[in-house]
Formats: structure tokens, sequence, C-alpha cells
């Protein structure tokens, strides 16, 4: 690209100069003033020169220094040039003054000891449009960018993504050799236009060759191509071998995963690709804890084995104490044992062997439950994923009116879509997690199924970096074919608390199914809920959050006008970690008559 960049005095500029622009910083010991000069620009032009400077990020350093900020002087030119480039403007004027001396004109070796004064003055000139704008040839769907074309604004970035779409166009072909066969890239100032003609060089079509593995690992090599499932001998596609990638990463075994491809091309069209590896440590070790003024405290803990056989098999053993000090229920303990084998039978789906032990002591009843899982889940895509399985459950349940055995098969099914950017805090993005579990009971244990619906929507709005997020959850249940009593109480629902709504008592709204008892409590066979939250930013770690919920249970044929709905309210706090924010939220109940006073809860990450 051939352009004009000349430095001259200051005597000279001082007379083309039609809008001065001053940023004066803080003073410091090595510099007193520093001033910028921009001559024929806008508000865009000042943006992009003040964000390229080397002297104001040198400034914004506590302990800066006269070698430092001659340094960025002389690297000034270079990065205010290029700053202009991306706009469009071929024939700037740049001076950098320091102290009346021109910064590139200063020999190294006869560097300033001390610097009082640093003007920067810039001659912006006129802007550029392209006159030619050509890459090619183009594989098949290429779409180069809007702007490129004869006649508009001749930002450099726009030559530039236009060489990126063109090649990731032929890679996606499979023509992985790709580079640029010729370039001709002209200014023409006395015209004012950016010629640009690309002549690419697509290559060969390859396929994929051989996958080597180098670097330390535990896992066997036929377990890793089995995991990976690249292609080979399939045509090369940059998105399978990102797939490979991410599986590899998905299993957790590895610190790193990278998959390059080699630079030659083995005869007679095969590119081969190297794993290189590192694992990360064989066993990992987590604790939780959650705090609710009603609820009690959760405590819960993992202990998990990455690479449990050698083939990329996840050992989890869990546990976890529920209701520490709640208000109206016992103790709930909880220990799982699953087993996961990535790859089993094919790539992108895991099969899970699990078996957990639990003691539920509600206020309503208390249950001691055993189950066994088989599941497959599969990966679709990175935003799909789901799962069946096959599981039996033996439980034994009392409460006030008696003891019950529910003893039952299921055949849990799941669908998640999730498009939200992060897990733990998100601003924006969508959550939907969808289930259907048909069962069928033994003895006096009823068969149907269960349908459940969690859904949720992220908005941002206002500052990029930390913007104000509107958020709202739907939620919902439903249990068909088994009457009320006969159904198992882990799929029978309850309203309140911090998973559905807050400022309301754990589970304290469900259905009343005897008229003669009206105090006799439990789960009902219709659900749903709503939540929405306002989340605002006050400073870099610290948000504020306004949040409303609401909750409704009923069951179906039973008459039940008490306590079917209830909502609560509140305010919170968020600290961001850098892992995910702390939360703290107090809630009053708004309506419904199930429970009254302050909830305050305590955890880690976002409500929902």
């Amino acid at each position: 690209m051939r352009s004009v960049s000349n430095f001259r005095s200051l005597g000279i500029l001082a007379g083309v100069l039609g809008l001065a622009v001053t940023s004066a910083v803080p003073t410091a010991q090595a510099l007193d003033r520093l001033e910028f000069r921009v001559s024929g620009g806008n508000d865009e032009v000042e943006r992009a020169i003040k964000g390229a400077s080397a002297l104001i990020a040198t400034r914004a350093e506590e302990d800066e220094e006269a070698q430092d900020l001659f340094g960025a002087a002389r690297a000034e030119y270079g990065r205010l040039v290029t700053a202009l480039y991306g706009l469009g403007y071929y024939s700037p004027v740049v001076s950098v003054l320091v102290d009346g001396r021109e910064a590139a004109a200063i020999p190294p070796l006869d560097a300033p000891e001390t610097i009082r004064k640093i003007e920067v003055l810039v001659q912006v000139g006129p802007p550029f449009r392209f006159g030619v704008a050509r890459v090619a040839p183009l594989a098949p769907e290429t779409d180069l960018p809007d702007g490129f074309r004869t006649g508009e604004r001749a930002r450099s970035g726009l030559v530039q993504d236009s060489v990126r779409a063109a090649a990731e166009g032929w890679r996606g072909v499979g023509h992985a050799k790709v580079d640029i066969g010729s370039e001709t890239v002209v200014a023409d100032h006395e015209r004012r236009t950016l010629d640009a003609d690309i002549r690419m060089a697509p290559g060969p079509r390859l396929r994929f060759g051989d996958l080597r593995i180098q670097g330390q690992t535990r896992m066997s090599e036929r377990r890793i191509r089995k995991i990976a499932s690249l292609p080979t001998g399939q045509q090369y596609d940059p998105e399978e071998l990102e797939d490979s990638a991410e599986r590899l990463r998905r299993t957790g075994v590895f610190r790193s995963v990278s998959l390059t491809e080699d630079e030659a091309v083995t005869p007679p069209d095969l590119l081969g690709i190297t794993a290189t590896l590192v694992d990360e440590l064989p066993r990992h070790y987590s604790f939780g804890v959650e705090i609710s003024s009603s609820e009690g405290a959760t405590v819960s803990g993992e202990w998990i084995h990455r690479n449990f056989l050698g083939g990329g098999e996840r050992l989890t053993v869990g546990g976890e104490v529920d209701n520490l000090g709640a208000a109206n229920s016992g103790v709930d303990y909880r220990l799982g044992v699953t087993l996961d084998r990535p790859a089993t039978p094919v790539a992108d789906t895991t099969l899970s062997f699990g078996i957990e032990i639990e003691r539920l002591d509600e206020e309503d009843y208390l249950a001691d439950t055993t189950s066994l899982t088989t599941s497959l889940s599969r990966v679709f895509s990175d935003r799909l994923t789901g799962s069946v399985g096959i599981g039996y459950a033996y439980s034994d349940v009392e409460d006030e009116n008696g003891a019950y055995i529910y003893e039952y098969v299921s055949l849990p099914t799941s669908l998640i879509w999730n498009t939200r950017d992060d897990d733990l805090d998100a601003t924006k993005g969508y959550f939907v997690s969808a289930g259907a579990t048909p069962f069928l009971g033994f003895d006096d244990t009823g068969s149907g199924g269960q349908l459940t619906l969690d859904s949720r929507a992220f908005f941002g709005f206002g500052a990029e970096e930390r913007p104000f997020v509107l958020a709202g959850r739907a939620q919902a249940g439903a249990v068909f074919g088994s009457d009320l009593l006969e159904t198992p109480r882990d799929y029978l629902f309850y309203s309140g608390g911090g998973g559905t709504v807050r400022g309301q008592p754990y589970q304290s709204l469900g259905v009343r199914p005897d008229p003669e008892n009206p105090d006799y409590k439990i789960g009902g066979t219709r659900f749903a809920a709503l939540s929405a939250e306002l989340r605002a930013p006050i400073t870099e770690r610290i948000g504020v959050v306004a949040f409303a919920d609401a909750g409704y249970v009923t069951a179906e044929d039973i008459d039940s006008d008490r306590d079917e709905w209830h909502a609560g309210a509140g305010l919170g706090v968020r600290y961001d970690t850098g892992f995910g924010p702390i939360r703290v939220d107090v809630a009053g109940p708004v309506g419904g008559d199930t429970g009254d006073g302050v909830q305050i809860y305590v955890g880690i990450g976002q409500a929902f």
C-alpha cells in the first residue's frame, strides 16, 4: 500500500491546523504536559487517535519514566498512521514534538533524560474511497464485507476482512492451503482513491490424513482417536477439525488441546494433523455452600477422577447435605456415584451409569430413596444437547396419613438449548430445558409421565462492558396418567424458595387433597412459575438486582382453593469474583398466604 506520511515542523503545521483538541493528563514527575492537536478530523477520528496512542497508554501507568515516554513518542507515528488507515485516511501528516524536537529526528542514543512537554500534531487529510475493490476467485457462497466495493470509504480493515473471508471460504470447501497469489493495493492521492486487487491461490482440494498424537498423556492413543473422531480420508473441513479438538476438551482430561495441520501435503492429497495434548491433574475436588434464612444451609462436595480407567472415563462421587438449620424441615442427605464414558458408542455421545441414595426430611413427608440410572447423552451442536436413559427407583415414604412404598421404572429424556454468553452470569442469550419422563409403577405405584420446562431469556443494554440486564424465567410442569397419591413424591411439584419464588418459605405451596384435614399438604401435579430480574452495574465488581417471582401449584381432580398461588419480590447485591458472582438476595412475600417475613438467600452465581 503506497501512501504519504510526512513529518513536518510545528511552524509548518501551525498554519494549516483548523481544529485543536487538547488532552491534558495529570502531572507526573517526567512529563508536565501532553497535548494533541488534530486538524481536519471528527469525533470518530479523535477517538481512534487517542485509542491508538502509545503516549496516552504510557501516561496511564503509575511509574512513567522519560525513557518510556521517549519510546512511546517514537512509536506514535506508526500507531496513529495505522489507526487513520483503518478509517480510510491515507495522506495523514503526523508530528510528535518532544520539548520542541521532532521525536523521529532524535537519535535513540541521545534520548533525553527528562521530558517536560510532548505535542502530537495530526493533519488528517481527506478521506479516500475504493476505486477497484476486488478479491477473486471466490469459493461458492462466499460473502465479502458489505463495505468492500467501489465508492465506499476505503477502510484498510475492509481489505483485510475481505481477504480473510475469501480464505475461509476456500478452506470451508477443502482447500486448506489457500494463499494470496498476488496483491495490488495502491493509494492514489490525486484521485483520493484506494485500488485493492487481490488474487487468491486456492491450491488443491485436500482430505484429512492421519492423526498423530504428541505430548504427555495418560489416555490411550486408541481412545484419543475414538474421542476426537477426526474423519480421516474425508474432505478437509476446518469445522470438523475444531469439532475434534472440542470433543477432546470436553472430556476434562486435558489442560490444553491443540490440533495443527502439517505444513506439507502427503501425496496425493492428504493433510496430516498433529494433536498436542497436556494432561490435567487426574483428580479434582470441589465444595459449595448456599444459605437461606428459611431453607437453612446447603453444603455440597465432589471428588472427580478425570481418567479413571485410562480411556477418558470420569468417576464422580458427590454428596450434599440440605436444610441445615431450616425453619420447617429436617436435614436432607444425598450421596451419589456416577461413571461417564465419552465416545460410547460413537463420537459426541457419552454413556453414564449412576447410583444415588437419598434421605429427604421435608415438612410434609419423610422419604428414603435408592435409584439406579443408565443414560446416553448427545452433543448435537455447541448449543443443543440431549439425553435419554432408563432408571429404577425404590422409595419408602411416610407422612401424617401413613406409609407408602413407591417402586417404579422410568425413561427420562431431555433436550437443552443454550445460547447464553456465560452460564453463571449471562448478559444475553437463551436457555431452554425440556424434559419428558414416562414411568411404570409396581404394586401400589401408579404409571404415567412427567413433563417439565425451564426457559430463560437475557437481554443486555447500555454499556457493552458492564450492561444492564433484563432477565426472565418461566417454569412449568405436569404429571399425567397416575392419581395424586399414587405418584412418586419426587415427581410432584412444590413452589417456594430460592429455585422458584423467593420471599416465600421453601416448598410452602402445594395442594391439600383432604377436605377433612386441611393441614395435610403434598406436592401438586400442575406447576408454573415466573421470575423477572433487572440487574444493574454499580462498579466494575458490584451490581444490584431488583426481582419479582410468582408460583402456581394445583392438582387435577382435586378441589384445592387454598394456596394455589403466591408471589415474592426483593432486592439483591452481586459481587463479581471473576469465576462467578456472589449472590445475596433479600425478599418478602407480596401475594398469597403461604408465608410472611423476610427471606435471605446467599450463593454463587445468579439466581437463574
